[in-house]
């Protein structure tokens, strides 16, 4: 009798103990997807934007998503199809961009990017937005193309790079003004960068103060000269048909030169946003991660 009511005893304990784990583990399984607004301190701002959540348990594959210059597509569709696939997506506006404080620079952006990869990988973050620090990606559009490469450059813990018609700024500029004068290509510069309200969604800056941006640092603002840092890590460079394929041919070239093995590349006969083909241009990327991330 005294065995049978230690045992009775025994099992009743042990059920609310049972019962709180079975509990947990059912909320964590059935944890809806979510979207958080984001404020991130760089360099004395705060970066303003959102972080999609998956649902379910974690930890989550993660994507940071960098706009382009100035941003007017977002690509939001590629963060919402990522994360109805179970991954977290943060997409952020730079400095000087988009009602964000601060002055806007090629410079600050590469250094937002920074911040935005290091918020992901801090591992206090990762605890509590469930983020698996083994898969983190960045991916990027045009300008935004740029900023995921020198993001990629800069944060080893970063496993891949996703370019969406990558803009070398520094290349492309090399490229078009080769033997002008200095006061020729800051002006012909400016000018291209003014064009189609691109200054509006910006602060803090001119198109003659980006131009000569561009003319002071073409050499870190080359593409190309990020490729040692990058591989050997998987690169997925996609190019349109806007005149920007020939420049992200060569940085996938510039990336195979320095031993990279694992750079994707993949075309579509289509504009700058991909119009036409943005439902095939994320189910693209999203098979591309398939092969690549760890498991």
């Amino acid at each position: 009798m005294r065995l049978l009511r230690f045992i009775a005893i025994a099992l009743l304990l042990a059920a609310p103990a049972f019962a709180q784990t079975k509990s947990g583990a059912a909320v964590a399984a059935s944890k809806r997807a979510s979207t958080k607004q984001m404020v991130l301190p760089s360099h004395g701002d705060g970066l303003l934007g959102v972080f999609y959540l998956a649902a379910g348990a974690g930890p989550h594959p993660t994507a940071v998503i960098f706009h382009g210059f100035p941003g007017y597509e977002q690509n939001l569709d590629i963060a919402q199809f990522l994360r109805a696939h179970g991954w977290n997506v943060l997409a952020m506006h730079y400095r000087g961009s988009w009602g964000v404080k601060g002055d806007f620079s090629f410079e600050h952006a590469a250094e937002d990017a920074d911040t935005q990869v290091r918020f992901i990988l801090d591992p206090a973050n990762a605890q509590k937005y469930d983020i698996d620090t083994r898969r983190v990606i960045v991916i990027g559009h045009s300008m935004g193309g740029f900023m995921a490469a020198s993001a990629a450059a800069h944060n080893k813990q970063v496993v891949a790079a996703v370019l969406i018609s990558a803009w070398n700024i520094g290349g492309d500029y090399a490229s078009r003004h080769h033997g002008a004068s200095a006061a020729a290509t800051v002006d012909s510069e400016a000018k291209s960068l003014a064009s189609d309200d691109n200054l509006l969604p910006l602060s803090g800056t001119s198109a003659e103060a980006l131009a000569h941006d561009i003319y002071d640092h073409h050499s870190a603002l080359d593409m190309n000269n990020l490729a040692a840092a990058i591989a050997p890590r998987p690169v997925f460079v996609i190019t349109a048909s806007e005149g920007l394929a020939p420049s992200d041919h060569a940085f996938a070239e510039a990336l195979r030169k320095a031993g990279d093995a694992h750079v994707t590349e993949r075309h579509w006969d289509t504009d700058h946003s991909y119009s036409g083909v943005r439902a095939e241009l994320s189910a693209a990327i999203l098979e591309w991660t398939h092969g690549i991330l760890p498991h």
